[in-house]
């Protein structure tokens, strides 16, 4: 998958769709979601940082967490996140981080991941106590968001409610 995002990421921030849908998201974050100068944000799947670039001035530090290292790069050669942005190109499955954060954000990222549900459990693990959790993808859709085998796409969407349930258990 890391390959597929790599090739994408030299034109992702010119493409409409994704402008839209990240400012959308990004609203919808400030929105819903308490946010603070104190608070440390991890960014799951931040591509090139347009949530990030949202929620950065309202907090003191984000982890932007993705695959691919090349919309790492574009997103560590973006000014405004000069001494606001740690970046880390790793599964944080196979390895976790050390930090604890007051909010995960995510937007757009799971359904390019295969067990959510271990996803999920890493992400609480990844929680300060009384932390948020701001997840954004697809709803249940049939299957037309991405091209027929599309590398890295793994669920058509999700209901709704899936996520919350499975954080509560």
């Amino acid at each position: 998958m890391a390959d597929l995002f790599n090739e994408k990421a030299q034109t992702w921030d010119a493409d409409d769709r994704i402008k839209q849908l990240s400012s959308a998201i990004g609203a919808a974050i400030l929105q819903h979601v308490r946010l603070d100068t104190q608070m440390t944000v991890m960014d799951f799947g931040a591509g090139t940082g347009l949530i990030s670039a949202q929620v950065a001035p309202l907090v003191k530090k984000i982890v932007a967490v993705d695959v691919s290292q090349a919309m790492l790069d574009k997103l560590a050669a973006k000014p405004e996140f000069h001494g606001k942005i740690q970046v880390l190109c790793r599964n944080i499955i196979e390895q976790p981080l050390d930090e604890r954060f007051d909010l995960i954000m995510s937007a757009m990222a799971m359904h390019h991941v295969q067990d959510t549900d271990k996803m999920l459990a890493r992400f609480s693990e990844h929680l300060k106590p009384g932390a948020q959790i701001a997840l954004a993808d697809l709803d249940e859709e049939d299957g037309s968001f991405h091209p027929q085998g599309t590398e890295g796409v793994y669920h058509a969407g999700f209901e709704r409610n899936a996520f919350k349930a499975s954080l509560e258990r």
